[in-house]
């Protein structure tokens, strides 16, 4: 792991990674490489067992690299930045944006919010039975499109393929989680709701409060 983190290109990829998921092309960008470049870098971090890949649920063509959970833990990561307020995002704001909000203000001084690009009339009963199977409160606040919710200096967390790809670069971070609505299985919210748990572990000590 340390021989695949010595070159500073690659430290910089694991640090972009660490707040979420990428495509190739977005993390190219982020890095400023070259796509050849970023490719053999990759292959390095791949074979070291610290990135992994997996298909979109929006777009199926397109994939997201994804640092293993836990690869770093050993590592001290870099200091935090402040952020006003976070707005999570998924396509319809009735399970993982609500779950990953509530989450949040359990684990995070800084103010969240929660959106949706196509909302639903009501947050999904599978969200709500998760929630409390898990003793996490969760108010039951009609689901809002993001344009209602936007406000300028938030720093948007997308936790839906189908969203992040519909709002490209206005989402700052990718947490690409499976929509467990369609399954109608509590085993599927549940796992959800534990993705989301690392997933806000991770980047909350990353950021603080904006004044």
């Amino acid at each position: 792991m340390h021989a695949a983190l010595a070159d500073p290109a690659r430290l910089r990829i694991t640090d972009v990674l660490a707040d979420g998921d990428a495509s190739p092309s977005e993390l190219a960008a982020m890095v400023s490489m070259p796509s050849n470049l970023l490719a053999h870098h990759l292959r390095v971090l791949e074979d070291a067992g610290l990135v992994i890949r997996h298909r979109s649920e929006g777009d199926r063509r397109r994939t997201y690299l994804r640092l293993v959970p836990g690869a770093l833990d050993v590592l001290a990561g870099p200091p935090g930045r402040p952020a006003r307020r976070v707005l999570f995002v998924c396509t319809a704001n009735s399970a993982r944006s609500q779950l990953a909000a509530a989450l949040w203000r359990r684990a995070s001084p800084v103010p969240v919010a929660s959106a949706g690009t196509h909302p639903a009339e009501s947050i999904d009963p599978g969200a709500i039975d998760a929630a409390q199977r898990h003793g996490l409160p969760l108010p039951r606040v009609r689901p809002r499109h993001i344009s209602e919710v936007h406000r300028d200096g938030d720093l948007i967390v997308t936790v839906c393929d189908m969203a992040h790809e519909e709002l490209r670069d206005l989402a700052a971070v990718h947490w690409s989680v499976r929509d467990p609505v369609p399954g109608r299985d509590p085993a599927g919210f549940d796992a959800a709701l534990a993705e989301l748990a690392v997933w806000v572990g991770r980047l909350a000590p990353r950021l603080s409060a904006a004044c």
